[in-house]
């Protein structure tokens, strides 16, 4: 079994928190400006203003700092999540879904490191197995959301269709935000289309 990536500590007090705030927003610069595989600690210490061995009190290495990262961007998303739910079930859920998917994409087109960061976490099978811990933070409310809408599968069974729902949205705005800028809108419709149509027939049974 794989080690999941953890940080060495978290920052306590306002100063320290304030520093490791700093480093992970210069991380996110650093790998969108020059990419995973360039990815330095050096340069994260220049861009955020401390020295190198700040990095080290809180990061072994540069694959525990972009499981961080991906930890940051999954809050964000069970954030939403967690309002998707209190709107489910309804009847107009297909309206709902269309928000969040809307939502989502939206903080993709905004922020280029999520898609920097989605391809770094790809790299090493430790990151992955990191990358996989993370995400059930995820399934698990996901699952319960599509209880009434899946009321003939099993608990594995929902948490099975809520990964693949999650993997199938982050891949295909992967798609959308790599290809031409004038066609994300068309592909997050056809991805809408696809997704609400899916339900529909699990719905149904």
């Amino acid at each position: 079994m794989e080690e999941i990536l953890v940080p060495r500590r978290r920052p306590a007090q306002a100063r320290s928190r304030e520093r490791f705030s700093r480093i992970v927003q210069a991380a996110r610069a650093v790998l969108v400006d020059v990419g995973f595989e360039s990815f330095t600690f050096d340069e994260v210490a220049h861009r955020a203003e401390v020295p190198i061995g700040t990095l080290y009190q809180f990061f072994a290495n540069k694959y525990v700092l972009i499981c961080e990262l991906d930890r940051q961007d999954t809050a964000t998303s069970l954030a939403e999540i967690e309002r998707f739910s209190r709107l489910v079930p309804a009847p107009q859920w297909p309206d709902v879904l269309d928000e969040f998917i809307d939502h989502l994409a939206r903080m993709w087109r905004e922020d280029p490191s999520r898609r920097a960061v989605w391809h770094a976490i790809q790299s090493t099978p430790a990151t992955r197995a990191t990358a996989a811990d993370t995400e059930l933070q995820l399934l698990e409310p996901l699952a319960e959301i599509l209880r009434p809408l899946a009321t003939e599968h099993s608990d594995a069974q929902r948490i099975e269709l809520a990964r693949f729902l999650i993997h199938t949205v982050v891949s295909l705005l992967n798609y959308a935000i790599s290809g031409d800028p004038d066609k994300f809108d068309s592909v997050v419709m056809e991805l809408k289309r696809m997704l609400i149509s899916y339900l529909f027939a699990v719905t149904a049974g």
